[in-house]
């Protein structure tokens, strides 16, 4: 596989430190916003917006975000029942939380027709169920005063990407199922919205599962191609701050839409492929991931 090209600029963004807000609120009046998955990246960087804000963070994760003020409770998604036991562990310990934002995610390159049963149901367990669950748990601690659930998706989910399908599949999963529960959830004004990030410089990037050549077969050469492409729109995509500033807006606006993709150039993407014919879309896409 080649070397990504890295965006030095933005891989140095986990070592920035939260601003003090100019005038902070009393801590018994900020709203409390559970992050899952706010040890890294985009579930990172929205920890940090969002104390900017004024906002009270909690993060759910296997490993601890290391901002001094997230409070830090231990789950893993795919293990048992340990994200409900957190959840409630905080609603019992807030009494009350305003917003849940699921930022877990896992990505694999793999053929369709080689790729192991225990991977790709891994990668809906963690993408698609672990949210499915999250919204289960929070629901009946915010119908009362209402809140928001924001899900990280991604254009991925619009857009195929090539020997990814496992990870387009389960995010194009995600934004129906922030429209459905959207529908369901407004008389309790809880609002719902799927946020659809583009090419992220993240370590998400390096740490995807990719299949080597002696389990790829013949597809080996071009799904090294697609892979190499791929972390290469990535690593040379936009900031997980702009992401987070994305999130943190979701969380301030009084009705959120259902979906919002992140900066405008993915606003277009997602405008063009509701117009464009589909042989087209697929032609582009294929070129884009050297098909």
């Amino acid at each position: 596989m080649e070397t990504p090209k890295v965006n030095e600029a933005k891989q140095t963004e986990l070592k920035k430190q939260p601003e003090t807000p100019e005038k902070a609120a009393p801590e018994k009046n900020k709203k409390t916003v559970i992050i899952i998955g706010a040890s890294s990246g985009i579930g990172y960087e929205s920890a940090l917006k969002l104390i900017g804000r004024n906002y009270h963070v909690v993060n759910i994760s296997r490993t601890p975000c290391p901002l001094e003020r997230v409070k830090n409770y231990a789950a893993d998604i795919t293990v048992g029942s340990t994200l409900e036991k957190a959840l409630h562990a905080v609603a019992e310990k807030t009494q009350y939380f305003y917003a849940l934002v699921y930022c877990a995610g896992f990505s694999m390159a793999a053929p369709i027709e080689y790729v192991n049963q225990k991977d790709y149901r891994y990668l809906f367990e963690v993408n698609f169920f672990g949210a499915l669950r999250a919204i289960q748990s929070a629901v009946p601690f915010m119908k009362k005063k209402g809140g928001r659930i924001v899900l990280v998706s991604s254009m991925g989910g619009l857009l195929p990407v090539a020997f990814d399908s496992f990870y387009s599949s389960s995010k194009a999963a995600l934004d129906m199922l922030a429209k459905s529960a959207a529908i369901e959830l407004e008389p309790y004004n809880i609002r719902l919205t799927s946020v659809q990030p583009g090419g992220t410089s993240t370590s998400f990037t390096f740490k995807r599962k990719v299949y080597g050549d002696e389990d790829n077969g013949e597809y080996a050469s071009r799904l090294n191609k697609a892979t190499a492409a791929l972390a290469n729109i990535e690593q040379g995509g936009m900031s997980a701050g702009e992401v987070a500033r994305t999130i943190a807006d979701v969380l301030d606006m009084k009705k959120p839409p259902a979906q919002v993709q992140c900066g405008g150039k993915n606003k277009f993407y997602a405008v063009a492929q509701r117009l464009l014919p589909g042989n087209m879309s697929l032609y582009l896409n294929k070129k884009k991931y050297r098909q």
